[in-house]
């Protein structure tokens, strides 16, 4: 609260005198007081200022619905489960705050997202790995009693799991910058690992996640000093997507391509034999292929690999799900 001003008594006397000669008037300390209510202050904590504007934060929740919806289709594939994520909210935070906010034990992968410079976090509470871990085993994707640490053969098989996670980021950012995100360590205690200091702005982007009754979370940290870089093209991104209108040329070729037929092609597997035995190959013989049953297939879009695909039937006919970009 603002103090108030204390007058001498020198100065009371000569107000005092200018209102009674009528050099100043009451009113118009009235009417002063009544402007200075007529203000309207806004807090402004100079602690955490804000560093991304409405709209950076908005392009980010934009391309993070992308890479939900992305993630989605993957891990309804990989689990063979009804997945569905979504983006909850996006906000800046205090590296601290954020920090705070994280259950503990949890699964915190650190990556890097080169060319941009420093470290970000990519948070998977354990409302959303024990599940994935149960259906992975084998489960039904139920979640613990109580929540635990990780195995290290567990850990191992999340390591596996977030890298291909973090590959889908990568295809989600495309239109905005070119990353490499890569996995550079997995810590349970969100407390020993500090990749910026506590004070730093970062953006956090915040996924529900829903496997069958469970909900989950998925929390991005980004640092302000690695997206620093980024920002120009994040508010050109939103100019572009605000203004952009699709003509009518670029309509008519969309329409034409998509009516275009392209070859595809499964490799089942290779099998390497001599030559005597191919020479005496018949009908019923039985080659032994380099693939394991459960294994991923490779397709092929003309003669370029694009997909991993698992094989299977659809109504009695021989079908493929795909299941990741190769």
């Amino acid at each position: 609260m603002k103090e108030k001003e204390i007058l001498s008594q020198s100065e009371i006397d000569a107000l005092l005198t200018d209102i009674s000669t009528g050099k100043a008037e009451v009113t118009d300390f009235k009417e002063a007081e009544k402007a200075e209510k007529k203000l309207h202050y806004k807090f402004y904590d100079f602690r955490s200022p804000d560093k991304f504007s409405k709209e950076q934060l908005r392009t980010l929740s934009t391309l993070h619905d992308n890479f939900a919806r992305l993630l989605s289709s993957f891990l309804s594939a990989y689990l063979r489960y009804n997945c569905n994520v979504r983006v909850a909210s996006v906000e800046q935070f205090t590296f601290d705050d954020f920090i705070r906010s994280v259950p503990t034990p949890t699964i915190l992968n650190v990556f890097s997202a080169k060319p941009c410079k420093g470290l970000a976090i990519m948070e998977t509470n354990p409302q959303f790995i024990f599940p994935v871990i149960d259906l992975m085993f084998g489960g039904s994707g139920e979640m613990p009693s109580q929540v635990r640490n990780l195995t290290e053969i567990e850990m191992s098989v999340v390591r596996q799991l977030n890298t291909q996670i973090l590959s889908y980021l990568k295809l989600a950012w495309t239109d905005v910058f070119d990353i490499i995100p890569q996995l550079e360590a997995i810590e349970a205690n969100p407390r020993l690992y500090q990749v910026v200091s506590p004070a730093e702005i970062v953006a956090v982007v915040t996924l529900t996640t829903v496997l069958g009754p469970t909900r989950g979370l998925i929390n991005f940290c980004f640092p302000y000093l690695l997206l620093e870089p980024v920002l120009s093209n994040i508010s050109k991104y939103y100019s572009f997507n605000q203004t952009f209108e699709v003509s009518e040329e670029v309509k008519n070729i969309r329409y034409w391509i998509e009516k275009a037929e392209v070859d595809l092609s499964v490799v089942l597997g290779d099998a390497v034999i001599m030559v005597r035995d191919f020479l005496t190959l018949s009908e019923g013989d039985v080659l032994s292929l380099d693939k394991q049953i459960n294994q991923e297939l490779d397709m092929y879009v003309g003669d370029q690999l694009k997909f991993k695909v698992q094989a299977g039937y659809l109504k009695r006919n021989l079908a493929i799900q795909v299941n990741a970009l190769s």
